[in-house]
């Protein structure tokens, strides 16, 4: 009978089929209807399933016409369906793996891989129940009656032309679909995607994780740096974008510029100097000063302190760059030879008193060495009983290694050394006297003859 549904009632509808009729909630489809209130006002066909004429009761049914049409359509259906053949379907359910699709009679499964070429999160995202789309049959297990679909097998497949319209080194522009703790995905078309990895986001800086950089849904130009189609991977480079800045640093700051930068770092072996955008340079404990003996680098600097410093050396390959903060002076240790010739006689403090000896200070950060053999002409048990640090003493040149920047001295014979430098500093001025009355000599001569 035809029926046209009136109202909603407890368990079910109302249906007008000349007289009021009843449609339990769970004849009203092949499915449960969730929301009743839809069908309201809708004529369709039912089958009468109860009749009491004594109560006057009549119970209605559209779900077995429903059974029947579909048992109809199935095994036409499983008669012309094959592998490989585009049909039209209705998305009859969705899951968080697939849809469920009606080719007529017999449902085959969508999975949600083969929806699209491209990433799909949810298969709510791209159908809806009640959509009718084409889709190509992949499988059919007539035994099982099993069938699996796809809907991007309709379109070519988009990786059939990658190699041709995405070429190594070719500038690319995408959008951030993934993030993950290796690198981002960029999809550059739908169904193909490319990685950058964390490692080649920045030329400089360490990034810790890709969202420190980009976010989803960011447009980014990048650079194609791999292709391996059978794998479908596309590798992709953020910071080719722009040159390396290991290319022209050389070029910007030649060995021997003078910089000028903040301490970024302060490590055992040296302290680290900003020098350009994300460029650090290192000055090594060793080429912190020509004569202090710094134990460590934080006794003399601290992060923040702006220093000046030397470019010793740019190692492009390694990254690194060679900073010296004492080549900004000439080595006081150049002149260490004529300033403290053999026999010359010094006076400086005690700075350490050791059992082979005693160190004195001649200038800072220049100590000469006298060696217990060199203390007297007597025998000495131990330096310690002849002078305390602090004390200052006067010793006479013995040798300077400039090598080992070591200056040998001597107490035992200062009073011959002294003897020798008063004698050279005696001829040395007898000499210059000489060298002035030969001159005066000379000059009065000169005037003898002129006259």
């Amino acid at each position: 009978v035809e029926g046209r549904i009136i109202s909603r009632i407890k368990g079910g509808l109302s249906v007008d089929i000349g007289v009021n009729a009843f449609l339990p909630g769970s004849q009203v489809d092949l499915r449960p209807v969730r929301n009743l209130d839809k069908v309201i006002g809708q004529t369709f066909d039912f089958k009468i399933i109860k009749l009491n004429k004594r109560r006057g009761n009549i119970v209605l049914s559209r779900r077995v016409l429903l059974e029947s049409e579909r048992e109809s359509h199935r095994s036409d259906t499983l008669k012309t369906l094959e592998e490989n053949q585009v049909t039209e379907g209705i998305v009859k359910n969705l899951t968080d793996y697939g849809a469920f699709i009606d080719l007529g009679g017999i449902d085959g499964l969508l999975h949600i891989t083969d929806m699209s070429w491209g990433r799909v999160k949810h298969p709510s995202d791209i159908l809806a129940v009640g959509d009718k789309i084409n889709v190509k049959v992949l499988k059919f297990d007539k035994e099982k009656e099993r069938v699996s679909l796809g809907l991007k097998q309709i379109a070519p497949d988009p990786w059939l032309d990658v190699a041709s319209k995405y070429p190594i080194e070719t500038k690319v522009t995408g959008k951030v679909v993934s993030l993950t703790d290796y690198g981002a995905f960029i999809e550059l078309e739908e169904g193909v995607e490319g990685l950058i990895h964390v490692s080649e986001m920045s030329w400089t800086k360490r990034v810790k994780h890709p969202n420190k950089v980009l976010s989803i849904g960011d447009d980014v130009e990048s650079v194609v740096l791999a292709l391996d189609t059978a794998n479908r991977r596309i590798s992709l480079g953020l910071k080719q974008i722009e040159p390396n800045p290991w290319d022209v640093i050389g070029e910007k700051f030649p060995i021997g510029t003078i910089i000028e930068g903040q301490v970024k770092n302060i490590t055992d072996f040296g302290i680290f100097v900003g020098v350009d955008e994300g460029i650090d340079g290192l000055v090594h404990i060793s080429d912190l000063s020509w004569t202090k003996r710094i134990k460590h680098p934080s006794e003399a600097y601290k992060k923040g302190d702006l220093v000046k410093a030397v470019v010793l050396n740019i190692d492009r390959e390694n990254e690194r760059f060679s900073l010296g903060l004492k080549q900004l002076s000439a080595d006081p240790w150049e002149t260490v030879p004529t300033r403290y010739a053999r026999g010359t006689i010094v006076k400086g403090k005690v700075t350490s008193v050791t059992d082979f000896g005693i160190f004195i200070e001649l200038e800072e950060g220049i100590e000469g060495l006298i060696h217990v053999s060199e203390l007297s002409k007597e025998k000495i048990d131990s330096p310690k009983d002849f002078a305390e640090v602090g004390a200052e003493l006067e010793a006479g040149v013995l040798q300077v290694d400039t090598v080992d920047r070591k200056i040998a001295l001597s107490i035992k014979n200062l009073d011959v050394q002294k003897e020798k430098a008063q004698v050279s500093e005696f001829m040395g001025a007898q000499k210059t006297a000489t060298s002035n009355l030969g001159d005066l000599l000379q000059g009065a001569v000169g005037r003898k003859s002129e006259e």
